[in-house]
């Protein structure tokens, strides 16, 4: 029993589920909306929607459920399903595509309903996020995320995000040399303060998830699986870093995860693999190196068997 070894702080395994989030914009939108409006966002599969009101307000409306977004503040929608944003009760939507867009720089445009020359000072500005997001080996967290994240509390919990939002209010009202470019980088920290806000302050239903990341015999074996995939985990190995038998430790990780604690590390290097050879540009040779396997093929037969298809195709 390795019982004496000292516990892992639980924001080392909180930092390291952040690492490995990407999150960045695909196509930003500055909106200027003059009441009665309603703008309608399809659902995008594997994107996520940030909206950050800077003057007036809107009301999110997903299905049957609606919420208030005032001025300075932020809804993020981690799986981007399929919304509207109105003026009010009532009001005729139209899909955001069906409005022209005037390009204002790289990924961001302009998108207005009012009239040519009838913009007025009390009209409605919201910048719009299309983002893509990905919490890496942590990637079943999204799932367990609520549909709408609204950034309410975060403000107050965390103080420092307020000259951001600040920030971002002026860029988007004063419109001066830049803004586009600064706002699209500000809407991102956003989003990721959101998503770190309800990993640090519950993680809501996912209570497996938050118990791997809070137990520290745990944690310490996840910290050490998820800095060196590639290394030949088998149970007792990962029981050894838990400092328990190996009974014990695949009752426990099972209970906690949900899942096998091989079949945790076989999803982790598919998905890093998946990461470096469609994003990165890796080489599937090297991938297969750096995650331990012996051959190319016996890696093509493993991520095959995870993911459905081989390394090749996802290229």
């Amino acid at each position: 029993m390795l019982d004496h070894l000292p516990p892992i702080p639980r924001h080392d395994m909180m930092s390291e589920l952040l690492m490995g989030m990407r999150l960045y914009g695909v196509a930003y939108r500055r909106l200027r909306l003059a009441a009665p409006f309603g703008i309608g966002f399809g659902g995008v599969e594997g994107k996520a929607q940030l909206h950050f009101v800077a003057q007036g307000r809107a009301v999110l409306r997903m299905g049957t459920e609606t919420r208030v977004v005032g001025c300075g503040d932020a809804v993020f929608l981690p799986r981007g399903e399929a919304h509207a944003l109105v003026s009010e009760d009532g009001a005729s939507i139209r899909d955001l595509h069906d409005f022209a867009a005037a390009p204002i720089c790289a990924a961001v445009d302009s998108v207005s309903s009012c009239p040519e020359g009838t913009c007025r000072t009390k009209d409605t500005i919201i910048f719009s996020g299309c983002m893509d997001f990905d919490l890496g080996a942590m990637h079943p967290l999204v799932g367990m995320m609520p549909r709408v994240m609204q950034l309410g509390l975060l403000a107050e919990r965390q103080p420092e995000i307020v000259p951001i939002l600040e920030a971002m209010e002026r860029e988007a009202r004063t419109e001066r040399a830049g803004f586009a470019g600064i706002l699209s980088r500000l809407a991102d920290v956003v989003a990721a303060s959101i998503v770190r806000g309800w990993v640090e302050y519950g993680c809501g239903s996912a209570s497996g998830w938050v118990e791997a990341l809070r137990d520290p015999r745990l944690g310490r074996v996840l910290l050490s699986v998820h800095r060196d995939p590639g290394r030949n985990w088998t149970v007792a190995s990962m029981a050894a870093e838990m400092g328990a038998s190996r009974t014990v430790f695949a009752e426990r990780f099972l209970a906690v995860t949900g899942v096998t604690p091989l079949r945790y590390v076989s999803d982790l290097r598919m998905r890093l693999a998946g990461q470096w050879i469609a994003r990165d540009g890796m080489g599937i040779e090297e991938a297969a190196h750096r995650l331990g396997y012996g051959s190319q093929a016996a890696f093509s037969r493993a991520f095959k068997r995870v993911t459905g298809q081989p390394p090749g195709r996802i290229r």
